[in-house]
């Protein structure tokens, strides 16, 4: 641990330098509650050494998150968060340095964005037959028009709204869980075709928090996993609050097994979440990894 002096607003400000980078956070262009410039503002004060800005289906919070790496002189990957299927397991994909004007890339998020707005206006009709929301009331909650990428957050912020529950948290408890009758699963490609796709892109693909079994009954086995990196998989997201500590170990041996890169991060979405941000991380030595492969410089 060292100590790292940084110009912040005409003062000097000292922090103490923790050694890693959180390469998993939501700004208000998905579902997160802060903006790319307060994600860049609040890595600074704890001490970080980067982030990166993995928003769902989109890139645009790339532009903010640019002028705030340049403003504050902190390094930024861009990347996207895509969710994917294998077989029945639902496999959530994080693409970083891919170069966005790619039309394989940009044409996959249209269709997956339009996909998930049809799945999102479909849930609420369902939950506004037992709660006093409406797609309106949904709308009420989104902090970036269309450019956010619209989901069961919002939905749950809107039942929060209307008194049904206090938190978010409680909301994904109750009615917007994923194991509750109102709940529709996200039209996914395939964990094969991102993985092609952001390859082709000029991208680095890792999957995310890959043994969270919050979110899966199955998991996504090792077979499954060898198979995408024959494909051109990149690494595996294990340090993560959802990977138990025996699956780590077993994803690690399976990372140095295949080669793959190994990352941490907090899916820090504000205050949409308990995960803090900073809680993993991951070494600097794999991020400049990822920006050797990637497409697209580091920022700033």
């Amino acid at each position: 641990m060292t100590y790292h002096s940084r110009m912040n607003n005409n003062a000097r400000v000292c922090t103490v330098l923790q050694h890693g980078w959180d390469l998993h956070c939501h700004t208000v262009y998905s579902d997160g509650t802060n903006t790319p410039v307060e994600l860049v503002e609040q890595a600074v004060a704890k001490g970080l050494e980067g982030v990166a800005i993995t928003d769902h289906d989109t890139t645009a919070g790339w532009r903010n998150a640019s002028a705030a790496s340049r403003r504050f002189g902190f390094p930024v990957l861009r990347g996207t968060e895509v969710t994917a299927e294998c077989g029945p397991v639902s496999v959530h994909m994080l693409a970083y340095q891919y170069d966005p004007n790619n039309e394989g890339i940009s044409g996959l998020f249209r269709c997956t964005r339009e996909a998930r707005l049809k799945r999102a206006k479909h849930m609420v009709g369902l939950l506004s037959e037992d709660f006093p929301i409406s797609w309106q009331s949904v709308l009420e909650q989104v902090k970036e028009g269309s450019q956010t990428t619209i989901g069961r957050p919002h939905m749950a912020d809107a039942l929060v709204a209307a008194g049904v529950y206090r938190t978010r948290s409680e909301a994904f408890r109750g009615a917007v869980s994923a194991s509750g009758k109102y709940y529709i699963p996200t039209p996914s490609p395939s964990a094969a075709e991102v993985v092609r796709v952001v390859r082709n892109a000029g991208g680095v693909s890792i999957v995310a928090h890959p043994a969270d079994r919050s979110r899966n009954a199955v998991l996504l086995d090792d077979e499954h996993i060898r198979q995408l990196a024959r494909l051109g998989l990149d690494g595996l997201e294990i340090r993560h609050r959802g990977n138990l500590q025996a699956d780590r170990v077993r994803l690690e041996a399976l990372a140095e097994e295949l080669g793959l890169l190994v990352t941490g991060g907090s899916d820090w979405h504000g205050a949409g979440k308990p995960n803090r941000l900073g809680e993993n991380v991951t070494d600097g030595d794999v991020v400049a990894e990822i920006v050797r492969r990637g497409a697209i410089d580091m920022l700033p």
